[in-house]
């Protein structure tokens, strides 16, 4: 192992070192700045992957904290991040570690950001916030709807400020189209669009490397694989391309859900409820196959207030990003663009009745919300409704029925086999 990083410790040391908290001294946190110490919100990354890394980049950017710790299963990723974040406060005083339970037994350490695949979300998000840490989690909430739940109940019973990695509210143009909708500018909203991605994107440019070989030293793959089943190792099932197995995630569907479905339900004030029928259709690769995920699909969801949702991937007609279709025309939203019926809707000065709060940053106001201790744009509880339009969406489809939805009480109604499929199995030793 490389001597920055710190050797993989056995399941004992672990529990150990969570029963026994580190306390690490002022002076190897690198605190050097103007900022007195008592100030600032010191930080830890828990996988510094593709997200992970760029969670470094931007935190790097923010005011008010100091990064003292990383976690990741790869040392290639944490050397090149660690060195970053070194070279960044011209010091050695940032750890490294494989186990993210060693970032959680550092009682120096206020805060987490959690970038790791999302079958490994639950049991890193519940373990923080049992350890007092406040929590930035990247989209989907989870792997699964129970894990979701698991999390946002953990968040609440441990009083953690939690922003999840929806960050597109913090942009201006889909704050000011959600402004727009929410205050009757085009009318009652009857129908709404989503736009998503088809297909498999070979991110990790590794969709041909399905040979089974032995793990590589520098990854501790057991562990990378943690309660997802066992299964051999070859490159093209980590890293990035793992979206795309359902072990791990859940397609294009999930890995988009918390953008532009959680867009959808800003703009119509559905942050507290639900859907309550949800239909899907999907095309999908040969059971065998290591992508299994959906490569074209449409769900379809009925919301008590009157309203449908379309979301869709791989449907031309079907425009990326999110639509909302009133009664008094149309206003649409993308990354970097915003567009309406009537353009002048764009450009008025109008004074909302319900007005939408602008963000210093998604990153920087998750710091903000951390010492201030108000609610973010995306706690647990308002991501996990996001997500949920597509976790019934994949249930539907694996069931090929409609599902009816209780959104009070957050369970399918009528269909058990279909709500088992709310959760999944762990692979021994991992409990959620």
């Amino acid at each position: 192992m490389i001597g920055a990083i710190t050797a993989m410790p056995t399941r004992r040391q672990l529990l150990q070192s969570l029963a026994a908290p580190a306390i690490v001294p002022a002076s190897a946190l690198g605190l050097n700045g103007a900022v007195p110490p008592s100030d600032r919100v010191t930080l830890a990354t828990i996988g510094v992957g593709w997200m992970g890394g760029s969670h470094v980049d931007e935190f790097l950017k923010c005011s008010g904290l100091q990064y003292v710790a990383l976690a990741d299963l790869d040392d290639h990723r944490l050397t090149e991040n660690k060195a970053k974040i070194d070279g960044f406060y011209g010091d050695q005083g940032c750890a490294a570690y494989h186990a993210f339970e060693e970032v959680l037994a550092r009682r120096d350490i206020d805060a987490v950001s959690i970038a790791v695949p999302d079958h490994w979300h639950g049991i890193v998000a519940v373990l923080a916030a049992r350890a007092g840490k406040d929590i930035y989690c990247e989209k989907p909430i989870a792997q699964n709807f129970n894990e979701g739940l698991k999390m946002v109940q953990a968040a609440q019973k441990y009083g953690r400020i939690w922003q999840t990695g929806s960050w597109q509210r913090s942009k201006e143009n889909f704050r000011q189209g959600c402004e727009l909708v929410r205050n009757g500018a085009i009318g009652k909203v009857h129908t709404i669009e989503v736009g998503l991605p088809g297909g498999h994107t070979d991110f990790a440019k590794t969709k041909d490397k399905t040979q089974v070989t032995k793990p590589p030293a520098w990854l501790w793959y057991d562990r990378w694989l943690g309660p997802a089943p066992e299964a051999p190792y070859c490159e093209a099932r980590v890293h990035k391309n793992w979206r795309w197995n359902y072990d791990y995630a859940g397609g294009q569907l999930m890995d988009w859900v918390g953008h532009h479905v959680d867009i959808a339900h800003w703009g119509m004030g559905f942050d507290e409820t639900g859907p309550s029928e949800v239909e899907g259709a999907g095309e999908f690769p040969p059971r065998e196959a290591l992508y299994n995920t959906a490569t074209k699909y449409k769900v379809t969801c009925k919301y008590p207030q009157g309203v449908t949702m379309v979301i869709a991937g791989g449907y031309k007609e079907i425009r990326g990003g999110t639509k909302w279709i009133g009664d008094k025309g149309w206003l649409w939203v993308n990354r970097g663009k915003i567009e309406a019926s009537d353009p002048a809707l764009l450009t008025a000065d109008l004074k909302p009745a319900i007005p939408y709060p602008k963000s210093p940053g998604h990153y920087q106001e998750y710091i903000d919300s951390v010492k201030s201790r108000r609610r973010t744009l995306t706690p647990a509880e308002v991501a996990l409704r996001s997500a949920t339009p597509g976790f019934l969406g994949n249930i539907s489809m694996f069931t090929g029925r409609k599902l009816r939805w209780d959104a009070a009480k957050m369970e399918i109604v009528g269909d058990a086999e279909a709500a088992r499929l709310l959760g999944r199995e762990m692979r021994s030793p991992w409990r959620l």
